[in-house]
């Protein structure tokens, strides 16, 4: 949710029994600060903290070249000038600046994705008291969590919108579906086990215990809350949304992610060759997905589930969700036969 969520969202979901988080990822340190003590101030709940961890970008002169030259057609199509040179300072996903917040701060929880921060600043958080948590796309990489001292992990199935949590750059067709993620995932590790990627409603939790989950992790139903901080045309998109709406591409961010198909991202997926590291990409792709239609070129991040989301507050939502899963916990608890209808 980096960009998406808002001390109002977080506080809601805590306040209706969730475990409200703020997406840190690409949120400078001050905001991370003030937002973090808004919530704190509007709960008395735990919340959680989300952070990225990956490595400084690498500068390859020659992979930068190459990809200005192939995205210079774009640049000529909006009349944008020439792309812009790499900045690569001060862009790793989790330094020491950032575990300094955190040891001050001291969130009742923080989250990674991309993989979690070495060993020193794992155990300096643990002696602060903090619980964390990272995500995991394989059961390798759930495994080496729990090894690392993780004290729970979020299994990220290939349906969740946004980036996605493995440990490496991934290509775009590499993913495992929650379905088949969580139950392995389960068995694998003895912590507990949070499925990600395709909950939208009650029929998902239930779904996503049943497989072996302590827990969910929803991004995109959220989205359409009128705490989130969604931008309008992404709202009038997730009105419109349909379960082949998506597409993972890395042709973005340098890393692979779920988000809206568009011309230029389906253009990009058809030829394969090295791009500039995550976060360095959107350098030579911001401007183009700011300059372009959202048919044509667009980032607009969301997951399949999307078409059964609610335009609701998000205590209304956290409700209903809650509802929804105990009427199909009863119903199987039954042995009804006739599925349970959609929710409204």
């Amino acid at each position: 949710m980096s960009l998406s969520s808002t001390p109002e969202l977080a506080i809601a979901v805590c306040q209706s029994g969730g475990l409200g988080s703020l997406g840190c990822g690409e949120t400078e340190l001050g905001k991370v600060r003030a937002e973090a003590l808004q919530v704190r101030a509007g709960t008395n709940r735990p919340f959680n903290l989300n952070f990225f961890v990956h490595p400084a970008p690498r500068a390859d002169p020659a992979v930068f070249s190459a990809s200005r030259e192939r995205l210079a057609p774009w640049y000529d199509k909006f009349g944008l000038g020439n792309p812009a040179d790499a900045k690569t300072d001060g862009r790793a996903g989790f330094d020491a600046a950032k575990l300094a917040l955190l040891l001050d701060l001291r969130p009742p929880v923080v989250s990674f994705h991309f993989g979690v921060p070495d060993d020193q600043a794992i155990a300096s958080l643990k002696a602060a008291g903090v619980k964390l948590i990272s995500s995991a796309s394989t059961v390798a990489e759930a495994v080496e969590l729990e090894r690392r001292g993780m004290d729970a992990i979020i299994a990220q199935g290939w349906e969740a919108g946004g980036h996605r949590g493995s440990h490496r750059p991934t290509a775009p067709w590499e993913g495992v579906g929650t379905m088949a993620l969580v139950p392995q995932v389960a068995n694998a590790v003895k912590v507990p086990v949070i499925a990600a990627g395709g909950v939208g409603d009650g029929r998902g939790i239930a779904a996503a215990f049943a497989l072996g989950a302590s827990g969910v992790q929803m991004g995109t139903a959220f989205l359409s809350c009128p705490e989130a901080a969604t931008d309008t045309v992404r709202r009038k998109l997730l009105r419109m949304a349909r379960d082949t709406d998506t597409i993972v591409t890395d042709s973005i961010s340098g890393r692979s992610a779920r988000c809206r198909r568009s011309r230029h991202a389906e253009a990009m997926e058809t030829t394969r060759k090295p791009l500039p590291d995550f976060p360095m990409m959107y350098d030579l792709t911001y401007p183009i997905i700011s300059a372009g239609f959202d048919e044509e070129a667009s980032f607009h991040i969301y997951g399949q589930i999307a078409a059964l989301n609610r335009e609701l507050p998000a205590t209304e939502l956290m409700g209903r969700l809650v509802e929804e899963a105990v009427a199909v916990f009863a119903t199987l608890s039954r042995g009804r036969p006739d599925p349970m209808p959609p929710p409204a």
